[in-house]
């Protein structure tokens, strides 16, 4: 930093040093579009050497906003802590926060009482700028009343009624398809899986994943080889225990958490992984690294996830909630152990040696 930095300049003073105008200052302080990108990168190159601090009151009085953002999460506390995928998530969207200069509010739903608390707090004038929404089943309905209010609003995940609204998701479908057709051209024959609670849209386009992959090898669908989870670790054990009756070769689990407990479920089977059952599992949060053996997975980009989030919120804040912006981000086929990859090259190269 330079040694004339000093964080208690003026907005005036900032401008003579840029050679701009005061009000072209506030602009770039405030994101206004109609800045040419060499005069914004002179002002921030003085801004950044400076260390100055606009004054967010007036700041917020300038622009008539609040600089604020929610995140509402369908979860309660606890499972929000116990899940990797929501604290990955938040740093996203915190970070994207960060990179706008906004600040993130987070509002936890557990049951229908909180919802109804919660609404008039979110859509209450100048509080929030926009609102970011996990969809879920007990957010659904919160959607739809915050979309009534004309709120820029971006639900993150695809929502069962999607008409109105703007989201962000990843090819849940799609990811699905990839992992069992990644079993199924391992020569498992018996392929299981574990979905999540019914009623989401993400727990129905990976359960319909699942179905495309096994019928397009023209093979039926097994309903004994299906069971409900609830994406935990502990919905993951019990879902398998209810599979093994119907002795499943492999198993996708539409989350890692529901894919480590129900390795463990095998494993208490007096079974082993992935000798007798493999596994694939959807996210690719850290536990599936830690896990023995460690879990392939279907990775899909959690904290950029929440960064876009933040961005196409700005642009409902920024340019007008319409058009409606839907967007579709792709996922990647993670190769570990769990789906024995690594035991088949093993076995094949000692039959060619």
């Amino acid at each position: 930093m330079s040694s004339f930095a000093d964080p208690k300049l003026t907005l005036e003073e900032i401008a003579h040093l840029s050679g701009v105008s005061r009000s072209t200052v506030s602009r770039v302080i405030n994101h206004h579009p109609n800045v040419s990108d060499s005069v914004r990168q002179r002002v921030m190159a003085v801004i950044e050497e400076t260390g100055y601090r606009p004054n967010l009151a007036a700041r917020t009085l300038a622009s008539k906003r609040s600089w604020m953002i929610g995140l509402v999460l369908p979860r309660s506390v606890s499972s929000f802590f116990a899940d990797p995928y929501f604290p990955r998530l938040t740093q996203g969207i915190a970070q994207g926060c960060n990179q706008h200069d906004f600040t993130l509010g987070l509002f936890l739903i557990g049951t229908k009482e909180d919802e109804k608390k919660i609404l008039p707090r979110v859509s209450r004038k100048g509080m929030l700028d926009g609102v970011l929404v996990q969809s879920g089943q007990i957010g659904d309905q919160l959607i739809i009343r915050m979309v009534n209010l004309n709120m820029p609003v971006v639900v993150i995940g695809h929502p069962l009624n999607s008409e109105d609204v703007s989201f962000i998701d990843v090819d849940n479908l799609n990811g699905a398809y990839n992992a069992v057709s990644h079993l199924i051209r391992m020569g498992y024959k018996r392929i299981g899986t574990i979905t999540g609670l019914s009623g989401g849209a993400a727990t129905a386009d990976r359960l319909e994943g699942y179905r495309k992959a096994i019928a397009e090898r023209g093979r039926n669908i097994d309903q004994s080889l299906i069971a409900e989870g609830d994406y935990t670790e502990a919905g993951g054990y019990y879902a398998m225990q209810q599979l093994l009756p119907a002795k499943p070769d492999a198993v996708f689990a539409a989350s890692d958490l529901m894919a480590i407990g129900a390795m463990r479920a095998v494993r208490e089977a007096g079974l082993n992984v992935p000798q007798d059952v493999a596994f694939v599992g959807f996210d690719d949060v850290p536990i599936a690294t830690y896990a023995n053996p460690q879990l392939t997975t279907i990775r899909q980009p959690i904290v950029q996830f929440g960064i876009n989030a933040v961005e196409i919120l700005i642009d409902l804040i920024e340019n007008g909630i319409k058009p409606h912006r839907r967007i579709i981000m792709g996922t990647e086929l993670i190769i570990r152990d769990s789906c024995g990859a690594s035991l088949r090259r093993r076995e094949l190269s000692k039959i060619q040696s």
